[in-house]
């Protein structure tokens, strides 16, 4: 690790595996997650692509029966039919957890009275253009509420598995290598450690033999010498 002092000790080696240990688990597991959050949303935009394809397929429809409707009526009877709203209606967003991922859930609450038909104004003086489009627009308020719920949880899916992401690359490329860097140093010390306490060994193992063959020989002079200095105890 660079720039980090680090005392080349076998505990402080071990503290550093268990380290690697628990960065390699955390690194399994959030690749798991991340692989998961891709699959759902992978689902999730597929769902979406195909209503809003459903969805702008109806709007086309309904846009072309307002240009119809517009073409055959003066602008001001349209809007005098279309400026006051026969329902009222709550919007009811609750969440629930995907994969630690809060994602949004839309209910729609419609409050009306009397006729519950998606009409606003009477048919009398009205086209039957703008008669089917109002109808087909209430038709599709559901598919629009799904849609805004589904893209909304691809949006905060895609947040999340770049926030997995980048932890997953953090522990494989920065993380782990570093701590693999300070075990393999602390092992390369002890080694070297250990081979100066080697050495240092064989030379005091030599030392001492080199003393044990000195001594018998260093005896045998003394020897010699106390027979010269007492001839008469010698005879």
């Amino acid at each position: 690790m660079a720039g980090v002092q680090v005392n080349p000790t076998r505990m402080e080696m071990k503290r550093y595996q268990t380290r690697l240990q628990t960065a390699r688990r955390g690194h399994k597991l959030l690749k798991d997650k991340r692989d998961e959050l891709m699959r759902r949303f992978m689902d999730v935009v597929r769902e979406d692509k195909s209503l809003r394809e459903k969805v702008e397929r109806s709007l086309e429809s309904v846009y072309g029966g307002f240009t119809v409707a517009g073409a055959v009526q003066p602008p001001q009877m349209l809007e005098e039919a279309l400026i006051c709203p026969k329902k009222e209606g709550a919007l009811d967003v609750t969440f629930h957890n995907v994969m630690s991922v809060e994602v949004p859930v839309f209910r729609l609450q419609v409050y009306a009275e009397g006729n519950t038909d998606s009409y606003n104004y009477g048919m009398a003086f009205t086209s039957g253009e703008l008669d089917a489009s109002v109808q087909a627009l209430n038709g599709i308020l559901e598919d629009l509420l799904r849609m805004a719920e589904l893209e909304k949880t691809a949006q905060l899916l895609a947040e999340e598995i770049e926030r997995t992401r980048r932890r997953v690359n953090a522990l494989e490329y920065i993380l782990m290598p570093q701590y693999q860097e300070v075990i393999r140093t602390i092992r390369m010390r002890l080694d070297e450690n250990e081979r100066g306490n080697t050495t240092r060994l064989m030379k005091v193992k030599d030392m001492m033999i080199e003393a044990q063959i000195a001594r018998p020989e260093d005896e045998d002079e003394d020897g010699m010498t106390e027979n010269i200095q007492n001839p008469t105890d010698a005879t």
